[in-house]
């Protein structure tokens, strides 16, 4: 069974979860919500002490079963997603076996993200949203599925210089977009939002903020280039979305 479950469920079911499961959520809680709170995401943190978020697990992410699991979920956390709170995300852990979490660099964990992108994508049965571009590199683009727009954060075990990406095992969070209504550069909240989590991002990574991390809507803002972030300052010429999905 692929569902939908939240904190507070996990947190009352945890013994029953196979132990990869009770691993991946418990140190992500850890990091989320770690006692100094310096975990740079605020809505994330506020998300996941509200029990806003919901959370998924999915196969081993070179599966067939995996594109399956997140298709799945996604179909699940579209319906539901605006009466979890305002601070919503979906997050997917998927079963990281050690080959894949001590073998994998940070190059083939940016494949692997956007193979699973493009897979799922290519199985989604809802048009394209007619006001989200669908061309990446145009600032509206943001990836869709079943006619939901979402943000999209990678982690994995790969990354060591950008802690904030750094996760026990592959991870994909999914933040629909409307959750920017109010986080966004044309409100006070939001720009003030925008400038602690910069100032936060900067204390917790130990480097510069990525060069790509902009505000959806901006004109030089491609939001491709946020979703899996390398440990350096570069980023892919072209979106791997963009190039893969004819090629599923």
């Amino acid at each position: 069974m692929v569902n939908l479950i939240s904190k507070d469920w996990i947190e009352d079911h945890q013994v029953d979860l196979p132990e990869w499961q009770q691993d991946a959520f418990c140190k992500f809680g850890q990091m989320i919500n770690d006692p100094d709170q310096m975990y740079p995401c605020i809505p994330g943190r506020l998300g996941y002490i509200s029990n806003s978020l919901r959370f998924g697990f999915a196969a081993d992410p070179r599966s067939e079963e995996a594109i399956k699991n997140v298709a799945k979920l996604l179909q699940q956390y579209g319906d539901c997603s605006r009466e979890t709170g305002k601070y919503a995300s979906l997050v997917i852990f998927f079963n990281t076996p050690d080959e894949l979490a001590n073998g994998f660099s940070i190059d083939n964990y940016e494949q692997l993200f956007w193979s699973i992108l493009s897979r799922v994508s290519a199985i989604d049965q809802a048009p394209w949203p007619s006001h989200i571009s669908s061309d990446p590199s145009h600032p509206s683009w943001e990836f869709c599925f079943d006619g939901h727009p979402y943000f999209v954060f990678c982690g994995t075990p790969a990354h060591e210089i950008r802690k904030s990406r750094r996760t026990p095992c592959f991870l994909i969070t999914f933040q629909p977009r409307w959750v920017f209504e109010e986080i966004n550069d044309s409100t006070p909240f939001g720009r003030n939002m925008k400038k602690l989590i910069r100032q936060k991002l900067v204390e917790y990574d130990g480097v510069p903020a990525h060069p790509s991390l902009k505000w959806y809507g901006q004109s030089d803002n491609l939001e491709w280039e946020q979703y899996f972030l390398r440990d350096d300052e570069s980023v892919a010429s072209k979106c791997p979305f963009a190039s893969m999905i004819d090629k599923v």
